[in-house]
Order: C-alpha cells, then sequence, then structure tokens
C-alpha cells in the first residue's frame, strides 16, 4: 500500500495542508465553474450529437463532427475559429505550423518574452542548422527582453510605431525559465497598448500549460492567434495527441492551407476516430486543469513546509499556468527527485530516470512521466534540463488525491534516500 511507504511526518504535514489550503482550492473551483459554463455552453450552442463522434477515414470529408468540435473551441478560447486536428502532433508542431504559414521571406517576427522556450531555438535558427528553421528561409527574428517579469512596454511600443514587424509572439508560461508565468492582465494591457499603435502587427499567444486556469483567455483580450497541445490542458487528460490553433478567421484559414493544401484548408482531414476523445477532452478540462493547479498549490506547500528553497510559484501566490518548479541546486538531487517522482507514478514505475538527450532540446533532460499518453503533461509529470540552477519544472494531475500520494510518496523516497 502506498500509504504505509509514506513518511510520518510527511503524512502529518499533508494533513495540515487540507485546512491550510481550503481558501484557495476554494478559488480554484470557482474558476473552474467559470470555465465549465463556457464550455458547457459552446457544446449546447453547437448541439453536439452523438453521430458527431462517427469514425469519418480516407480524406476526412463532410465531418460534421470535426467541423463542431472546432467551433467549440474556438467558443472556448474567445475566437473567431479554430484547428484542432490529430495531424499537429505537439505545441511546438502547432507554433512551427503558424509560424511558416504567417511569415514569408523578409518578414520580421519579434519575441516579446526575450528567448523562446528551448524546443522553438532550432525551430527559429537561434541554434542548430535545419535548413528548414525560420531563419534560413528568411525570416527576420527579434526579441525584447521582460523586465522584473514585466513586458518592456516603452522599448515593444517605439519598436511597433515602425510598423516593419509582421508577427510578434507571447509566451504566457514560463517556459524553462526562471521568469513567472504571464497574467491574462499583463497581456490584455500589452495587447491594449500595441493597437494604440500598430493595428496590422498580428498578435500570437503561446498558450500551452495556460488554458483555463484564469477566467479568460488570450483570446477574449485581442489576441490574433492563439496556440496550445492537447496533451496539455485543453485534452483533459484523455485526448491521446493532437494540437490546436485558434484565431481570427483568416489567419487560421492562412495555417489550415499550410496544414493541407490550398483549395481544401480545413475541408479535409480524418480525425481517425478521435472525435470522441478531443470532444471529451475539452468538456472535461475544466475540471483536468483544477486538479492540476490543486495539485501544484499543495506541491507548492509541502516543498515550501519542508524547507526547500525558491520554490515558485509559492503555495499562496496568483497563477496563470499549470507549471511548479523547485531550484534543487544540484545534479544528483535534481536526477534523485526525478527518480522519486517517477517511482511514484501509476505507469512505468520501475523505470529509473537518467539524463538523456531528448529531441527538440539543447541539453541532456530528465523526466519523469509515468503517463498513460506519452508525453502528456496534464497528468503529473516532471523534467529539467541538466543544467545550472537544476531547477525542476513539475505540472499536471489528473486528480488532486492521486497528486497527492504521488507527491508524498516521491518525498517520502527522497528523505529514505537522503
Amino acid at each position: 500500500m502506498v500509504l504505509d511507504q509514506i513518511d510520518k511526518e510527511i503524512y502529518e504535514l499533508s494533513l495540515k495542508s487540507d485546512e491550510d489550503l481550503k481558501d484557495i482550492y476554494k478559488k480554484i473551483d470557482d474558476i473552474c465553474l467559470v470555465n465549465s459554463n463556457r464550455v458547457l455552453s459552446a457544446f449546447l450552442k453547437n448541439q453536439v450529437s452523438y453521430t458527431d463522434f462517427a469514425d469519418i477515414n480516407g480524406y476526412g470529408n463532410y465531418d460534421s463532427g470535426r467541423d463542431k468540435l472546432e467551433r467549440i473551441f474556438a467558443d472556448a478560447l474567445g475566437c473567431e475559429d479554430a484547428l484542432v486536428r490529430p495531424h499537429i502532433m505537439s505545441g511546438t508542431n502547432a507554433l512551427y505550423l503558424v509560424f511558416s504559414a504567417l511569415l514569408k521571406h523578409g518578414d520580421t517576427m519579434i519575441s516579446l518574452t526575450g528567448l523562446p522556450y528551448d524546443s522553438l531555438q532550432e525551430m527559429i535558427g537561434l541554434c542548430g542548422d535545419s535548413s528548414q528553421s525560420l531563419k534560413e528561409n528568411g525570416v527576420r527574428y527579434e526579441q525584447i527582453d521582460l523586465i522584473n517579469d514585466e513586458f518592456d512596454s516603452i522599448k515593444i511600443i517605439e519598436r511597433l510605431k515602425r510598423n516593419d514587424v509582421k508577427l510578434v509572439e507571447i509566451q504566457k508560461s514560463r517556459g524553462y525559465s526562471s521568469r513567472r508565468s504571464l497574467t491574462i492582465r499583463q497581456i490584455e494591457e500589452l495587447i491594449t497598448r500595441i493597437r494604440e499603435v500598430n493595428k496590422d502587427v498580428i498578435i500570437m499567444v503561446d498558450n500551452c500549460y495556460g488554458e483555463l486556469v484564469e477566467e479568460t483567455e488570450p483570446g477574449h483580450v485581442g489576441a490574433d492567434i492563439v496556440v496550445g497541445s492537447l496533451m496539455k490542458n485543453l485534452g483533459g487528460g484523455i485526448a491521446s495527441t493532437g494540437g490546436y490553433v485558434a484565431g481570427e478567421a483568416e489567419l487560421i484559414e492562412m495555417v489550415a492551407d499550410r496544414l493541407t493544401a490550398p483549395g481544401i484548408g480545413k475541408q479535409q482531414g480524418a480525425n481517425f476516430n478521435l472525435n470522441n476523445q478531443f470532444f471529451k477532452g475539452i468538456f472535461m478540462a475544466p475540471n483536468a486543469v483544477k486538479q492540476a493547479l490543486k495539485t501544484a498549490v499543495y506541491s507548492a506547500y509541502m516543498l515550501e513546509k519542508l524547507g526547500y528553497k525558491n520554490v515558485s510559484p509559492s503555495y499562496d501566490e496568483y497563477r496563470s499556468d499549470i507549471i511548479q518548479t523547485v531550484e534543487l541546486g544540484d545534479k544528483d538531487a535534481l536526477v534523485l527527485f526525478t527518480q522519486g517522482l517517477q517511482e511514484s507514478s501509476p505507469i512505468d514505475s520501475f523505470v529509473k530516470v537518467l539524463p538523456a538527450p531528448m529531441p527538440g532540446y539543447p541539453f541532456d533532460e530528465v523526466m519523469a512521466c509515468g503517463a498513460f499518453t506519452q508525453g502528456s503533461t496534464i497528468e503529473l509529470s516532471a523534467d529539467a534540463p541538466v543544467i545550472e540552477p537544476y531547477t525542476l519544472y513539475m505540472q499536471g494531475g489528473l486528480s488532486h488525491e492521486y497528486g497527492k500520494l504521488s507527491i508524498m510518496l516521491a518525498l517520502s523516497k527522497i528523505r529514505k534516500n537522503g
């Protein structure tokens, strides 16, 4: 039994957390209700039928279920249209699809949140030698760093006044960095200022890990296009693959033409009998995100009370994504912690995690992901680049109860191993 393996002090601290965290959990419940209302309203508006789950194969012509699904995603995300497909295999794939559809030779894009997530760097051409990177295909790249976790609005506005930038990209989540994740309020304030000086620049938000964490989405506050993965929040732990792009109808049409072919666009693309998973995934997504947030808050509380330093966000901080970090400062500690989480996972608990290369990342990685879907980060998982300051990034948890058990067991194993 798992409870038999948990350190007594850790178990008692966990019991205390229920009382200490009840007000925070209540706020998370309230946000879940708001987002559940929006998702359910989208289902009712679009009149989803059991027949929409039918297996449409081949070219996927006339798939009314697929079309309804995409309208539901658009409504839930505050957008005009959406593209939701199993052919988009990850958030990184979705981002590259958007960049390559909207940016042509001679165009300029700017990252407004500094250096992008590791897996985007080779895509852009900041490292590696791929002939398919944006830079190799004539796209100019610039970046403007954040200042104390805030947009450098003055520099951004002055740059955009020149009216020679095609697209600006905002990464809502922290990625592998020490900065805080951005809030919808911050994004809305920046978009308002940008539109005062530049009406034409495409404002894109990488929404990975941030969907349904707050009461509104980037599409509700003026983002032109929003991108994410179904193996994170909006898949609800049910979708076994896929990604989405949502935004203005004209831009979605361009992205669809890039995914399939001009003249075909959104009209083809069999969903391989996954419509049921995708519908059920977004239906369950508000609750899945709620469980992940409660698990993250609980993890932060336990880590802080047990004396771990540099836990971010703190358990009582405002959250705008599902990521929880702890800076361990030592390679051995990083690997041991990750191994402890893997050993407490429902799948592959017997696997020993070790640093190894990972496609799309410039450094060796450690990853604990004993998930039902490979790489599903809405399920409880943790990963990290094996470089100083050896920060572990945890996320997910489909059930708060399972999350508590796994965290307690991992912490107990780490304590036992010194």
